[in-house]
């Protein structure tokens, strides 16, 4: 005769292999989704660099003098700055600060040369890695065992904080750990071509393609792993990312990496209309929505070039046309002028250097005696010549964009030993 529960709460039933199946099975899913979390971190959110370095290395920087390169990005779970969670670490001595393009605050404008200083919270000296020099001196590091990197960043070659870290971790001879962070534009794509090394600047240091698909620890990996950078540089990895991941996938709150990326779009379209920095034409700079708006005192048909471009359907993206008075000391500043307006509408399908090209193209076409190039500005954000000549001629990007992709797809290639997630 089989056992039978006399309890009241299982009186007179019978616990037979299929009813014991049907009530362990939801205990498993849930021990399962608890230890998904766990993984990620609280509620699913990515466990950065900074807090892994803290809760689980800690003996890599313990009883060391540590620099740390930095801005208002590097931060902890709570909201807590990384220079005050690494200033009271137990065991831990902060005796240096870096900061990077737009100061450690990342408040100054995009190309104004930042002062060294002091952090008025912990009287650390604050050395500017975009002023006088870009790279440590010797000078800057005799205090310092270990340099630290925590920076978010975009993805985007033409930015120039992994080219601060890069630089940085050579020219300091230093340990060099990077506290790693989420790719804001997805880690899985990889578009734009790849720089050639003649036009080599700091907004490009090395061949890699415009966005390069890799995180910022990554991309460190894979520059020293394949000789191009010599350095004595460790990744501390991210727990819970994954390369799928969008911003807003991550658990982690958005902060501006710089005063004009302001939204996830703006970081997903900065690799087309940056190239807009290389032209006469207003990047959006100025306006409410940077590197989505693009316009200029003479694009009076801004409504008609939307029109020509929505009509090529070009995927993730539509175009409208609108107007607005620039902020004082950008292009056409203190003028109300017509825009075009580029909303994503699918960032799956969206490719950022074809919709830049198409707006370039569009733009010259139809005003070839306005539009002016800055020549050596577009030619260091494009990372070649071949972008203006393109969009100079009919067909031209047509011709120049499967090359683009042919490049993409053996950089990303090439990459793929190096990766980390």
């Amino acid at each position: 005769m089989r056992q039978r529960f006399t309890s009241t709460a299982f009186a007179r039933t019978e616990l037979t292999p299929f009813a014991l199946v049907l009530l362990l099975v939801p205990l498993v899913l849930l021990l399962l989704a608890a230890g998904q979390a766990r993984a990620q971190g609280s509620g699913g959110r990515v466990r950065t660099g900074i807090e892994v370095l803290l809760s689980d290395s800690i003996h890599l920087i313990r009883g060391k003098r540590v620099g740390l390169i930095t801005n208002h990005t590097g931060v902890g779970p709570d909201g807590r700055s990384s220079i005050d969670l690494l200033f009271k670490a137990p065991g831990v001595r902060l005796t240096a600060l870096y900061g990077p393009e737009h100061g450690i605050r990342g408040v100054a404008r995009a190309g104004d040369k930042v002062a060294s200083s002091v952090d008025s919270a912990t009287g650390v000296p604050v050395y500017s890695l975009y002023g006088d020099t870009r790279v440590p001196t010797p000078e800057m590091v005799t205090n310092v065992d270990v340099l630290l990197f925590d920076i978010q960043e975009v993805g985007a070659r033409v930015y120039t904080y992994p080219w601060t870290m890069a630089l940085s971790a050579e020219a300091a001879k230093k340990p060099f750990l990077v506290l790693d962070r989420p790719n804001l534009v997805r880690n899985d794509r990889v578009e734009g071509g790849v720089l050639d090394p003649k036009f080599r600047s700091f907004v490009g240091q090395y061949p890699v393609a415009m966005r390069y698909g890799m995180t910022i620890g990554e991309l460190a990996n894979y520059l020293v792993k394949s000789g191009q950078v010599k350095a004595d540089i460790k990744v501390v990895p991210m727990h819970g990312y994954k390369p799928t991941m969008w911003w807003n996938e991550t658990g982690l709150e958005w902060i501006n990496p710089s005063p004009n990326i302001r939204s996830g779009d703006a970081a997903l379209l900065y690799t087309g209309t940056v190239f807009f920095e290389g032209t006469n034409v207003a990047e959006g700079r100025g306006t409410t929505m940077p590197f989505q708006l693009i316009g200029a005192s003479w694009l009076t048909d801004a409504g008609a070039i939307a029109r020509e471009l929505n009509a090529k359907r070009i995927p993730g993206v539509s175009f409208d046309s609108t107007s607005q008075t620039i902020e004082a000391g950008y292009k056409f500043g203190g003028q109300t002028i017509p825009l075009i307006h580029v909303t994503v509408t699918d960032r799956d399908a969206i490719k950022p250097h074809v919709v830049g090209l198409n707006l370039l193209r569009a733009i010259y076409k139809r005003h070839p005696k306005e539009f002016t190039w800055r020549t050596a500005a577009i030619d260091r954000l494009s990372g070649s010549d071949r972008l203006r000549r393109a969009v100079e001629r009919e067909g031209g990007i047509e011709e120049l964009i499967p090359i683009l992709d042919r490049e993409s797809a053996q950089f990303a290639a090439r990459i793929a030993p190096y990766r980390l997630y």
